[in-house]
């Protein structure tokens, strides 16, 4: 059982967003790392919810292993305002009601996943100052739409944009970014709470990160 389960959404392990990953996981000292691309399952969900598929075996060990984490965190690209098809596909198949999340007799979504922090890593070709014309609706669709949805109710968006004009300097930057979260979310995950220091210290960097 690993403290962080961390899901890397890239099809290509040579993809930045692969390494930030392996970066992160290395700094925390007590992850792991789901690397969609290796595992093998159907990411089209064919019969909606009205019929359940069959569950692979890669996609029960994922499911057991979201069931155990304490922090899921997510690295993923935006293409076409959205995440990869893998990631997506993922989602679909992983994500289960009765089972990841449920409905009230109200009607109103309750989360079952156990873990209490979360954190997604969003990088995008978009520069920064493009970002009130476009938005970033990927964020909103996996911070909130899929781990607030799913129970995990403190969720922190990491922003890298521009990454397809970024300089050596910039990216390397990133990577340390990386090593410094997955450091601080290591210590926080085997203490069981979060240091005041460490909240305020990312609070206050938090401003940076967004326009990066």
């Amino acid at each position: 059982m690993s403290s962080a389960l961390i899901i890397d959404g890239h099809p290509d392990a040579r993809s930045l967003t692969a390494e930030l990953a392996r970066r992160y996981a290395a700094a925390h000292g007590d992850a792991r790392i789901l690397a969609l691309r290796d595992l093998e399952f159907d990411p089209s969900l064919r019969f909606g919810y009205r019929q359940r598929m069959e569950l692979e075996p890669d996609l029960i060990d994922a499911k057991r292993a979201l069931a155990e984490a304490a922090t899921v965190v997510v690295f993923t690209p935006l293409w076409w305002g959205s995440v990869p098809a893998l990631l997506k596909g993922f989602f679909d198949r992983a994500l289960l009601p009765q089972q990841e999340y449920r409905y009230s007799k109200l009607g109103m979504p309750e989360g079952l996943l156990p873990a209490r922090y979360g954190r997604l890593f969003l990088l995008a070709d978009t520069p920064w100052f493009l970002t009130p014309f476009t938005g970033l609706p990927a964020q909103t669709h996996v911070a909130r739409g899929t781990l607030r949805f799913c129970g995990i109710r403190s969720v922190r968006t990491t922003r890298m944009l521009g990454v397809k004009d970024a300089s050596p300097a910039r990216i390397e930057s990133w990577l340390s970014r990386a090593e410094s979260l997955g450091r601080r979310d290591g210590l926080r995950d085997r203490s069981g709470a979060a240091a005041p220091q460490a909240i305020a210290a990312e609070a206050a960097s938090s401003s940076v990160v967004a326009t990066s």
